[in-house]
């Protein structure tokens, strides 16, 4: 019987020692899978504090994205009202350039018939000035004067005058009839005429030599 309880006991042993190191097994486990938590509990900690940074750092990536928009399109808004002005000035322009011509015509068109005027009054002279014709001729030639002068013409002038060759045109040259009207004009053929301090018609005229 003796004999039946020591063997009894050395099997409670033989358990017992079995016993242990499985239990030292699942102990290492336990810790492995704990250290294994904290290891992923710090990944994850530090994942969520660069998330986080990050989400602060998108916000001002954001803002320079759109300021650096708004200045481009400032930058563009600028160019096309650069190009609106330049296109309006040149319009502007090109509209005045094309009545100042056309104007320019229509005024030079009208100086022959003041030319004809101004020899019909000459040859009126010996009339009475109360005669109706003459009153009428001089009512229409003066209209056409003022007509004129209210668009910027006038009459170059000429008689007496040094010779220029940007305002005259020579037809022929004389003896002079006195040594001071030398190089000067003695007589006008055709009155000349400017149109803004523009020459649209020389004067046509004969110089004293």
């Amino acid at each position: 019987m003796s004999e039946q309880k020591t063997r009894k006991e050395e099997h409670m042993t033989n358990q017992e020692q079995e016993t242990i190191p499985q239990e030292e097994k699942e102990t290492a486990t336990t810790g492995q899978a704990a250290t294994h938590e904290a290891g992923t509990e710090a990944t994850d900690g530090k994942q969520k504090k660069e998330h986080q940074k990050h989400k602060k750092e998108k916000p001002s990536e954001k803002i320079v994205e759109l300021e650096e928009a708004l200045e481009g399109m400032k930058d563009k808004h600028l160019r096309l009202q650069a190009e609106f002005d330049n296109f309006r000035k040149r319009t502007l322009r090109e509209k005045a350039d094309l009545i100042k011509s056309g104007g320019e015509s229509v005024l030079t068109a009208i100086l022959p018939i003041v030319d004809d005027f101004e020899r019909a009054l000459v040859s009126m002279q010996e009339m009475a000035d109360e005669d109706p014709s003459k009153v009428g001729f001089l009512l229409i030639y003066n209209k056409f004067r003022d007509f004129l002068k209210n668009n910027n013409v006038r009459e170059i002038e000429a008689a007496g005058q040094l010779f220029d060759v940007d305002r005259h045109f020579a037809v022929t040259t004389i003896p002079s009839p006195t040594e001071e009207l030398k190089g000067k004009i003695i007589d006008v053929i055709e009155k000349g005429y400017t149109l803004n301090d523009k020459v649209i018609r020389f004067a046509k005229v004969v110089i004293g030599e």
